[in-house]
């Protein structure tokens, strides 16, 4: 497996993570929502987990010989990575929004509210399911794909991520300029940013309750009352 290989991976396990995903979300919200850091169709945590599982098995598959050993070293290391990495990016969202933007404090065995035994294990279980059906039948497509195919693939892949990543940072930071530094802004212009990026709390809804203490800047309030009004204009216009 080369990094061609490795990115193409990368890119697959980001775009079937969204799916799972935005489907979870969508059936609890009763509504699409696009669950994702990045605006198309990928979730990249996801995606970098599914490869460290693939390489961390790969790495210790050549240090036991036996199959249930194997195996099952392989599941607890995918478990160990990958919650380091869901800890890591939370910590960092929250260092710098002010906000976490998952809160598990209310689970059993949660470590600051970023990670907690029962997610740790569903990450096992996702594991177990990456490694014993599903990689196996995507290695094998890829053995299939000229490297020609598999290069340009991934200079579109890459110049996608890049172009994509740049504008959700940019979005981020500006919207935590505005929640950070709300008074500099006039009414009419939080609003707008507010709205701008509706995308992102309806994907983060622990971001919702920024600013809700501050008169004119709940940006709960701010959205629901952007829904009332909708609603409002389209009865007018049946009636």
């Amino acid at each position: 497996m080369n990094y061609l290989d490795i990115f193409l991976l990368f890119a697959w396990y980001s775009c079937l993570g969204w799916i799972m995903e935005t489907i979870y979300a969508s059936i609890t919200h009763k509504k699409f929502v696009n669950r994702g850091f990045l605006n198309g169709f990928f979730c990249p945590i996801y995606g970098l987990g599914a490869v460290l599982i693939i390489v961390s098995s790969t790495w210790v598959g050549t240090i036991f010989s036996g199959a249930l050993a194997a195996g099952t070293f392989s599941v607890v290391a995918a478990v160990i990575l990958v919650t380091a990495l869901e800890y890591i990016t939370g910590f960092m969202l929250e260092k710098v929004f002010h906000c976490k933007w998952w809160d598990y404090s209310e689970d059993f065995a949660n470590l600051h509210g970023y990670i907690c035994l029962k997610y740790s294990l569903l990450w096992g279980v996702l594991a177990l399911v990456l490694l014993e059906i599903v990689h196996p039948g995507i290695a094998g497509l890829l053995l299939f794909i000229p490297s020609e195919i598999k290069i340009a693939l991934s200079a579109l892949l890459f110049v996608y991520f890049l172009v994509d990543t740049i504008k959700s940072v940019a979005d981020t930071l500006d919207l935590r300029n505005a929640i950070l530094n709300h008074s500099s802004f006039s009414l009419l212009k939080y609003y707008e940013k507010i709205l701008r990026y509706r995308r992102i709390f309806q994907a983060f809804p622990r971001l919702l309750i920024l600013n809700a203490d501050i008169i004119n800047r709940d940006v709960r309030s701010i959205l629901n009352e952007k829904v009332d009004k909708l609603k409002t204009e389209l009865k007018s216009k049946f009636q």
